[in-house]
């Protein structure tokens, strides 16, 4: 259904404290140092490069009308700078580049307002420790393809970071019923694997039974647009009962997907904890 990747990056100590939300601050300086890794054009410019079609960096951020085939993970308000990226689909071939391009931007450019630089202590690819001592041995690393082999009809959905869904062409800020939940999860699979966007095709089967939702605002400072920007979204948690097992299924997906607008700066994470 699916191949991915996940990185994750633990790091050593830190001096400065960590904004309250990473994600922008991640997607970014991953950016910068992206282009550093694979750019070959000596004008370092993307306008009439002739090197579009192959390139990395003009994918991932340059691109017009493409869906990002990657995310970046990181829970609001921790008191560290770990973070996760996952890779999706044709992207998980570009690991080699991704990894050269996180180990620069951590080590060498820095996150933060002081470009804080930090130690790598480990880096781990689907759970595989690939980074030890400086050098990389990614060899036994292979993309997973989602599956779930597990099933429970009563579940709590966490919305862990802002969750951002238009409904009637309005910026949802109440609780969203789970139809709109599942095909925002079904649609972002279709984009990545580049096939129509359509109607979630069953009718769910579910009891919601309590909830609590709140609007969370986010901003976020573009360098390239020069002006700030709402990311603000819903949070919090639904408890559903005798939810079908194929919207189950759906939801473990949105949980390696993310759910909704701009879930590659770390917005519309979910998880799904057992009732």
């Amino acid at each position: 259904m699916l191949r991915y990747v996940k990185i994750n990056i633990i790091l050593g100590d830190h001096r400065e404290k960590p904004l309250d939300f990473l994600g922008s601050t991640l997607r970014g300086a991953f950016g910068i140092a992206l282009k550093k890794v694979v750019c070959i054009n000596p004008k370092y410019e993307c306008l009439d490069c002739f090197a579009l079609k192959n390139c990395l960096y003009y994918d991932f951020f340059e691109q017009k009308n493409k869906p990002h085939a990657y995310r970046f993970s990181k829970p609001l308000k921790e008191d560290n700078f770990n973070f996760s990226l996952y890779l999706f689909e044709e992207a998980c071939e570009k690991l080699p580049y991704v990894l050269s391009a996180l180990v620069k931007m951590v080590t060498e450019l820095g996150l933060g307002v002081q470009r804080q630089k930090f130690i790598i202590e480990n880096i781990l690819c689907n759970d595989l420790q690939v980074y030890k001592n400086g050098a990389f041995d990614f060899s036994h690393v292979t993309p997973k393809t989602f599956e779930s082999d597990e099933y429970t009809s009563n579940i709590t959905l966490h919305l862990s970071t802002p969750l951002r869904m238009k409904h009637d062409n309005k910026l949802l800020n109440t609780k969203p019923n789970l139809e709109l939940i599942l095909t925002s999860v079904m649609n972002r699979l279709n984009e990545i694997k580049d096939l129509p966007q359509i109607r979630l095709p069953y009718k769910p089967l579910y009891r919601e039974t309590q909830s609590s939702i709140v609007f969370t605002d986010l901003t976020r400072y573009s360098n390239r647009q020069h002006t700030k920007m709402q990311l603000g979204g819903i949070r919090g948690y639904i408890s559903y009962e005798e939810l079908d097992e194929q919207s189950y299924i759906l939801l473990k997906l949105g949980e390696i997907l993310g759910v909704g607008k701009q879930t590659v700066f770390g917005l519309g994470e979910i998880k799904i904890e057992k009732s």
